[in-house]
């Protein structure tokens, strides 16, 4: 079950296309030939960018109440509970009635370094409701694109309806992959931990 929050107009990741190759000997292919090639490989081209922006234009962020947390490749053994209690969240990328995307965030008012930081600085801004930062602790995708769709979606949704949220900081594994993921996204890497490492992802709030 979840529950459907404001569409956010997302922006498209194109996949690369293939190099062309005639596929044949030279003295067997005539201009009319690899001209037929070229028109098919483009219009293949278009077909793949069409589809993309479809689905990721019908994309919306919902609030997840349960999920297979098995699924989740960083953080598999933080459980159901602790990632629902203490004003924690879960995010869904819903498409077609299909969840494409999951990230899991928590609310403090410091920037943890360690999972047990993030257990009690969560707890504690939701019993004192002084909750400044965003913690994405985990996120991952079913679909190509999904990914880097879901963080958009993320921040934007926090700018427009979560106005006592200053930062966005994760709290991510310290491997080659994450660090590529959050800066190919746009995120800048401010702390490097003994087991993990934080990105920020800037607020832009437009001044009334």
């Amino acid at each position: 079950m979840f529950i459907y929050i404001k569409y956010i107009a997302p922006v498209a990741q194109l996949d690369r296309v293939s190099d062309y190759e005639s596929g044949g000997r030279g003295f067997e292919s005539s201009p009319a030939r690899q001209t037929n090639e070229i028109i098919m490989e483009i219009k293949s081209f278009k077909d793949r960018v069409d589809n993309f922006f479809k689905w990721v234009k019908g994309t919306e962020l919902v609030l997840l109440n349960d999920i297979d947390v098995n699924e989740d490749p960083v953080r598999p053994h933080l459980d159901l509970n602790f990632r629902t209690s203490y004003g924690r969240q879960i995010y869904g990328l819903a498409y077609d009635d299909n969840i494409e995307g999951i990230v899991c965030v928590a609310m403090t008012e410091e920037i943890p370094h360690t999972e047990k930081e993030l257990e009690l600085m969560s707890k504690n801004s939701y019993l004192e409701k002084n909750s400044t930062i965003m913690i994405p602790y985990t996120v991952w995708s079913r679909k190509r694109g999904a990914g880097k769709e879901i963080m958009k979606k993320i921040i934007n949704h926090t700018i427009k309806n979560m106005p006592n949220i200053e930062k966005i900081v994760t709290l991510s594994p310290l491997t080659p992959m994450a660090t590529h993921y959050h800066i190919r996204n746009g995120a800048e890497l401010i702390s490097i931990n003994s087991e993990t490492q934080n990105f920020e992802y800037k607020i832009n709030r437009k001044q009334d």
